[in-house]
């Protein structure tokens, strides 16, 4: 008896949180699915197409590209992304003095709005008298056009990612802190050196934490969106080498009033990410090691 009203006020508490997920996140997905197959310019009425606008997909460039320069970004940016974020933690949870502080002027970034900081780097990575340049001509290298340049706009977008890495330096450095000392003593006594403990020590027992921002890296780099949206002033930058997925899924939308393409496009991107997050949990998810009390 008293399990089955626990049950009772189990449900009774977490209801208004499971109200709000099917009004706001399962009603919105199942709308999105329904309006991705038809042709519907957000004012009319909603006309039935089938699969037409999946088969547009198919052979539309744009999407091709805007495909493409999300996984250029994923490939390149979300590794490293990972090994800075791990870095930093790794130097963070040294016992020095100021350690706190040093976490927290490292943090901050990770905090500023995404708005505020894109415009922060665009002006960085100004031709005529952006900071990039003058340190590269302070050094004597040839300078760069960086976000004007077709070739140029994806890294500088990655070199802009690595701003908010103070986020996963974070969850890094909660996991390192849980590695057991008494494994690096172990370690210490068999003649293992630094290098060595870190690789078959630090990384292993914090390969969970990994294996997380990983997918959260991986889910977040697919979904870019304000950086490159500002970097490209909504218009996809140089040759649209800076046309982002989900900027080409809001310029369907918002732009071209095409919500039942941008529908379309949203449930491929759901499907992709989905596959690739299963990938991950297949071939990497395996070789992660979980601690069992």
């Amino acid at each position: 008896m008293r399990g089955k009203n626990s049950a009772k006020y189990f449900y009774l508490f977490i209801s208004p949180w499971l109200i709000g997920f099917f009004i706001f996140t399962v009603g919105p997905m199942l709308y999105s699915l329904y309006m991705s197959f038809t042709n519907y310019n957000g004012i009319g009425t909603a006309t039935f197409v089938g699969l037409d606008n999946y088969k547009a997909l198919m052979h539309d460039p744009l999407f091709w590209k805007a495909l493409w320069n999300t996984l250029i970004y994923t490939v390149f940016g979300v590794p490293l992304g990972l090994i800075v974020g791990y870095l930093l933690a790794y130097l963070l949870n040294a016992k020095v003095h100021f350690m706190k502080l040093f976490r927290t002027i490292f943090y901050i970034p990770s905090l500023v709005p995404a708005v505020a900081s894109s415009l922060l780097w665009v002006l960085i990575f100004q031709p005529d008298f952006g900071i990039a340049n003058s340190i590269l001509e302070f050094f004597h290298l040839p300078t760069s056009t960086w976000l004007l340049s077709e070739t140029m706009v994806k890294p500088a977008l990655i070199i802009m990612s690595l701003w908010g890495a103070g986020g996963g330096m974070i969850i890094y450095l909660a996991g390192l802190q849980q590695v057991p000392e008494a494994l690096y003593e172990a370690a210490e006594l068999d003649g293992a050196s630094k290098l060595r403990q870190f690789f078959t020590v630090t990384i292993p027992m914090t390969s969970n934490v990994i294996f997380f921002n990983l997918i959260m890296g991986l889910i977040g780099s697919f979904q870019i969106f304000t950086t490159a949206y500002i970097v490209g002033n909504g218009q996809g930058g140089p040759n649209n080498s800076a046309l982002f997925y989900v900027v080409y899924l809001y310029q369907n939308a918002f732009s071209f009033f095409k919500m039942g393409y941008a529908s379309a496009l949203a449930w491929v991107l759901f499907v992709i990410i989905l596959i690739v997050t299963l990938i991950q949990f297949k071939v990497v998810g395996k070789h992660v090691y979980y601690e069992v009390d």
